[in-house]
């Protein structure tokens, strides 16, 4: 069935949650986060929800919440309203002469596919084409005080069911960390983050004989040539994350053979519009692909789980249940991990109701359009 929408009303919602565990990276610690929810609103009634998870801080990639609400104010909400569209991938046409700005995309991108999912009576995977009745997830972990307290969080999460765990690296907490884990865990399918923060090819050959999963992202994004002589170095895969914000940038990484894996982050890449297709592209050339996160409320997270469900996102996806990071989620019920596994929701939209009365009680700024 093929109904013609159009979009008038939006709204923004500044939420604020705090975090249940300290999370540090190469780059910044947090203990809460703020980001951004989108209501599309149709004729008819009908809501679509996204999310746009950017970090507070330009130390992931170039956006920040401030950023992001000023571009979703003046220039997508306006491109939008008022808009005749009959499929979802139409949407970021009416933005098009917006360059970069790709997390403040997503988040109107993916409330598009919510509400056309919501209307045309489907799930959020269904429309989107996933395969999969359930997602295996992984775990990311954070830069701890001490080694000690690192292998006590993988602990945990080992008895917790998760196959995957991730772990952030940083010159100076690299290889040790990683000894001590594959030590303790010599069969737990690991891998090691450093979002970008080497120039040198030293510490990380090093952590070739640990029989790593991938090692994401090493250096800088713009420095494919860095990433493609590392890979031609080592076994260990390479796998790049904040390096591939466009399709353009899976195309030049894949012919200078930068990657063995490839990350596909809802938020980094504009939404799921952009992801569906740097998954369709990756399987094309053999590239088996992940979904990465970035902290997501219970929307966002939905969404994630809704792409992993494609075919192609054959590796564990961060994915993993929002009580690992919120104590409560916006979203009823929450996304729920049963030995590493997520059911993939059959309900139509986003599969999940919206916690409005969570989300106005930690709202710090609203907008209406």
């Amino acid at each position: 069935m093929s109904t013609e929408l159009k979009v008038i009303a939006a709204r923004l919602h500044r939420v604020r949650l705090p975090l249940v565990h300290e999370f540090r990276t190469s780059s910044h610690r947090k203990t809460l986060l703020d980001h951004i929810l989108v209501e599309l609103e149709d004729a008819s009634g009908a809501v679509g929800w996204g999310e746009i998870a950017s970090p507070s801080d330009p130390y992931y990639a170039p956006e920040t919440v401030e950023t992001c609400w000023h571009v979703a104010e003046r220039y997508l909400l306006p491109a939008v309203l008022g808009q005749s569209w009959e499929r979802p991938e139409q949407v970021s046409q009416f933005w098009a002469k917006v360059r970069g700005n790709q997390f403040a995309k997503a988040g109107v991108d993916v409330a598009a596919w919510v509400l056309w999912s919501e209307l045309q009576g489907v799930s959020l995977a269904q429309a989107l084409g996933g395969t999969r009745a359930e997602v295996v997830a992984g775990v990311s972990l954070g830069i701890e005080p001490t080694i000690d307290d690192l292998l006590a969080e993988v602990r945990r999460q080992v008895a917790a069911g998760y196959p995957r765990v991730k772990l952030k690296i940083a010159p100076g907490w690299d290889v040790e960390p990683v000894r001590a884990v594959r030590a303790e865990h010599p069969e737990l399918d690991l891998h090691v983050d450093a979002n970008g923060i080497y120039t040198d090819d030293e510490p990380l050959l090093a952590l070739d004989e640990f029989g790593l999963t991938m090692i994401e992202q090493p250096f800088a994004p713009r420095n494919l040539l860095a990433h493609s002589r590392l890979q031609q170095s080592m076994q260990t895969p390479i796998c790049l994350d904040e390096s591939i914000e466009t399709l353009d940038d899976l195309e030049t990484a894949l012919s200078i053979e930068a990657l063995r894996v490839l990350n596909i982050k809802v938020s980094r890449m504009g939404g799921l519009t952009a992801a569906r297709a740097a998954h369709d592209r990756a399987k094309q050339a053999g590239i088996p692909v992940w979904c990465g996160g970035m902290h997501e409320f219970g929307i966002g997270r939905a969404a994630n789980v809704a792409i992993s469900s494609l075919p192609g996102f054959t590796l564990p996806s961060d994915v993993s249940a929002s009580e690992k990071y919120y104590a409560r989620d916006v979203i009823t019920p929450p996304v729920v991990a049963e030995h590493g596994v997520v059911q993939v929701p059959k309900a139509t939209g986003l599969g999940h109701a919206v916690d409005t009365d969570l989300i106005a009680a930690h709202t710090v700024a609203t907008l209406s359009l």
